[in-house]
């Protein structure tokens, strides 16, 4: 409509734009349509949504007969769902060709309380196949690009939403965890992201990637372009509604006293894993940020890590795959696989004795990938116990580390810039920096805080990598490339202070 400021609408923060939409300063049609319109566009660059839920129409129209008493916090906001999240009478393909047409009975309980609120899911987007990839690409809808450089990644597993979120083609996008898959979206396409405890929000109609595996903690999580708008809807989604529709959930409401606190922070900090050799950027990143915090009035302290390697594969990768991945695996069964997850699916595609054979080959060339093969054994059912007690042992050691130094928070690298499209396939082992967290299960945010520079770049020329090995030659290459792409860092918190975490993470964008 000539009347209608599409440029205007599609400017507004979250918290701002809500604010218009419930004191009806702003018509929802108007913030509707804005928002369909810029997808469509978005959609058409990038390849990154699957469907329209055309259903969003009608509860269009019946927002609009709300009175004021029935309008939720996020009322007329129209938001974007992961393929992967059940939406009632739609796909949730996983990117499996075999779950077309196979609509789901009824909403997840995250968007049943979204719908609650007086938000308008609108879109479905991509994911790679199976979602056990940090790029974004299946043989249903082919692969998605990052808005930012049409030949780089989105990340993944909720690449869509990066890709969407980041192109401004959605206000609000709703995503799911397991290694970094809202993560590694939001640092790649230049947005924010939290991947809360493990169970502070329903996985109730979501669907996994991995079934049954309890070591590495999943999590439900929002992206958007700025901290205010996913507490905002952390607000909305930590309501009497997530508790009531899901009783498993722990009711704690959003604690707006740990939000808005300005008390100086004691923050642990590290610049390297020692696993995954961080680029200048990540590097760079981290001590710029380490530094404005101190200027700022924080107290920043080192924190090392140790034994990260042996977390990664005795941990997260047996995890994972305590079945010998034979789970995984039958979830190809009748479909293409088509590279997006590496060599993971045929290290667990591989009969046992190919896999000695393989581990013995590959140790004095690639280290890193004889560990993977060695952790992807079947286990007996009294190894995957001890396995839960070694996970949930290394959880207390590391949080005792992190309270003898007195901390809050903690100030870590996220991969970056935005890996090539295809290379994540290749680079499994950069999944360290995100993963480390759902093996932990502590709350993780991500926040752009620079861009890559012409310096970054030469200085990737003496890249080597701590294991100078052939992943580490494709990871010099795979970061090359990226001057002008965004730089992420990770801010972190304990368990269940997702607040604190978003405090923290709205400090670090400030600065």
């Amino acid at each position: 409509h000539p009347s209608v400021n599409v440029v205007s609408i599609l400017s507004l923060p979250l918290p701002e734009l809500s604010k218009k939409l419930r004191d009806g300063s702003l018509p929802l049609d108007h913030v509707f349509y804005a928002y369909v319109g810029k997808a469509l566009q978005i959609a058409t660059e990038t390849n990154c949504i699957t469907e329209f839920l055309q259903e969003s129409e009608t509860h269009l129209r019946k927002a609009k007969l709300m009175g004021k008493h029935e309008q939720g916090l996020l009322y007329g906001v129209p938001v974007s769902i992961k393929d992967s999240i059940d939406c009632q009478g739609h796909d949730s393909t996983l990117g499996f060709i075999k779950n077309i047409n196979k609509p789901a009975a009824e909403d997840s309980v995250v968007v049943q309380v979204l719908k609650r609120q007086g938000a308008i899911p609108f879109v479905k987007t991509n994911v790679p196949q199976s979602l056990i990839s940090y790029d974004c690409k299946n043989l249903i809808f082919g692969q998605t690009r990052n808005p930012l450089l049409y030949t780089r990644t989105p990340g993944g597993s909720s690449g869509g939403e990066g890709a969407l979120v980041g192109g401004g083609g959605s206000i609000l996008g709703i995503g799911t965890d397991v290694g970094g898959s809202l993560r590694f979206p939001a640092a790649f396409c230049g947005i924010c992201a939290i991947k809360p405890t493990g169970n502070r929000l329903s996985k109730r109609g979501i669907m996994a990637g991995v079934v049954g595996q309890k070591a590495v903690a999943a999590a439900v999580g929002p992206l958007a372009k700025d901290v205010e708008s996913l507490a905002l809807c952390l607000r909305a989604l930590l309501s009497e509604d997530m508790f009531s529709l899901d009783s498993t959930v722990p009711p704690l409401p959003f604690n707006e006293e740990v939000y808005s606190s300005t008390k100086p922070l004691r923050i642990g900090y590290y610049e390297t894993d020692f696993f995954t050799m961080p680029s200048p950027a990540m590097r760079r990143a981290v001590r710029e940020t380490k530094q404005l915090l101190e200027e700022a009035g924080h107290t920043l302290v080192p924190f090392e890590l140790t034994n990260v390697d042996y977390v990664i594969f005795n941990y997260c990768v047996r995890g994972m795959f305590a079945d010998g991945g034979r789970s995984f695996v039958r979830k190809f069964k009748g479909e293409m696989e088509q590279g997006g997850t590496g060599v993971l699916f045929w290290v667990a595609k591989a009969p046992h004795w190919l896999k000695t054979l393989l581990c013995w080959i590959a140790k004095p060339f690639v280290p890193r990938l004889s560990s993977i093969i060695r952790s992807m054994k079947e286990n007996r059912v009294d190894e995957v116990w001890s396995l839960h007690h070694e996970i949930e042992d290394f959880c207390h050691q590391f949080i005792a580390q992190w309270k003898k130094l007195n901390l809050d928070v903690m100030l870590c690298p996220m991969l970056g810039p935005a890996l090539g499209i295809g290379y994540p396939a290749k680079l499994s082992v950069a999944v360290s920096y995100t993963m480390l967290y759902n093996a932990l299960d502590f709350p993780a945010g991500v926040v752009p805080v620079t861009l890559v520079t012409e310096e970054d770049e030469e200085e990737l020329q003496g890249y080597k990598g701590y294991y100078q090995d052939w992943w580490d030659r494709t990871l010099a290459k795979a970061f090359h490339g990226g001057v002008g792409m965004p730089v992420a860092v990770q801010c972190v918190a304990l368990p269940w202070q997702e607040e604190l975490c978003l405090r923290f993470m709205k400090e670090v964008e400030t600065l």
